[in-house]
């Protein structure tokens, strides 16, 4: 490297620090900046093209460490605070790298929002993979009829939540206020559902880790179709037999694994999430990753008057975009 320049953009080096602190000074919370990026129990996770990975890894580990050591002083690099750079494969518009600068220009963001909702996106974006493989994203919208085959993959991956679990977590709510007097009824979650949970989390907490996000889509689209699926067979024997210990505990079960689906899906689809927890009364405490296997009534501290928020028929808690209402 004798006698060669290794040109950068500093200013992109250090835009993440700016926007964290831009989000805070809006949130009233700019004096938080330095717990967000220095704190002990603080992480950055950064994701980025992997045609960028020599830059950010080389350069902007020399500028973080040079913002928090002393000029002179040997560095301790299990000390220095820098972010966890996560690495993402190519995008392929349409099967094609394309970019602001080729003949084939991909979508912008406020286009892209036009016709798909931030959600559905989301699980989209996730279920490619990009963190192992380049993967083609193709939404039908921008296609010509001529060329559309099959199923629109946006709005596949998102019917997973718009819904599969949206019908869910209206069917326990349904359920409750016609049979339980709109209050979370009392007992313990079967065997059989607590197993299906904790593999599920512990899953989901692997993957996570491991920066796999495409296998948590798999993980959680086993769970909510399984548990759905456990609803439907079983309200059916409920029904038929005229059981209420049985729809009770169907009642039990299913509403504590939407509990935890919340909390998994939370992360990608914050604003429906958010809604679930506000009708079930709920403060954020809900969110702490430390309680995820508790019960509802771990959160609640007088279960016998506590009621859920009344939902109205046809509530959505995960919407789909107006454009494909009209469709529909």
């Amino acid at each position: 490297m004798k006698d060669l320049t290794f040109w950068v953009w500093p200013e992109s080096l250090w835009a993440p620090i700016s926007f964290t602190c831009a989000y805070l000074k809006k949130q009233g919370k700019e004096a938080d900046l330095s717990r967000w990026w220095y704190a002990e129990e603080a992480k950055v996770y950064q994701f980025i093209g992997e045609d960028n990975i020599y830059f950010y890894a080389i350069a902007q580990t020399g500028l973080f460490t040079g913002l928090q050591v002393p000029k002179g002083e040997v560095p301790d690099m299990e000390k220095v605070h820098l972010s966890h750079i996560i690495a993402n494969r190519h995008l392929l518009y349409m099967d094609t790298k394309a970019s602001s600068s080729s003949q084939l220009k991909p979508p912008t963001a406020d286009e892209l929002l036009k016709f798909y909702t931030k959600d559905q996106l989301r699980m989209h974006f996730m279920s490619l993979g990009l963190s192992s493989k380049s993967a083609g994203f193709k939404p039908q919208v921008f296609m010509k009829e001529e060329d559309r085959i099959g199923v629109d993959m946006v709005l596949k991956d998102g019917n997973l939540i718009t819904n599969v679990f949206n019908r869910l977590i209206r069917t326990c709510f349904y359920a409750i206020q016609n049979n339980c007097d709109g209050k979370i009824p009392k007992g313990d979650v079967s065997e059989q559902i607590r197993l299906l949970t904790e593999k599920t989390v512990l899953d989901y907490e692997r993957f996570m880790y491991n920066h796999e996000f495409h296998r948590i889509s798999y993980v959680l689209d086993d769970f909510i179709r399984g548990v759905n699926k456990h609803w439907v067979n079983n309200v059916k024997i409920a029904d038929a037999t005229n059981n209420a210990e049985f729809r009770k505990q169907l009642v039990i079960d299913c509403f504590y694994a939407c509990k935890v689906m919340a909390i998994l899906i939370h992360p990608i689809a914050p604003e429906g999430c958010e809604m679930f927890r506000e009708y079930l009364n709920l403060g954020e405490e809900l969110w702490d990753w430390n309680n995820i296997f508790e019960p509802v009534s771990f959160y609640i501290a007088d279960v016998e008057n506590h009621k859920l928020k009344y939902l109205e028929p046809r509530v959505d808690f995960f919407k789909k975009h107006d454009c494909q209402l009209v469709e529909m």
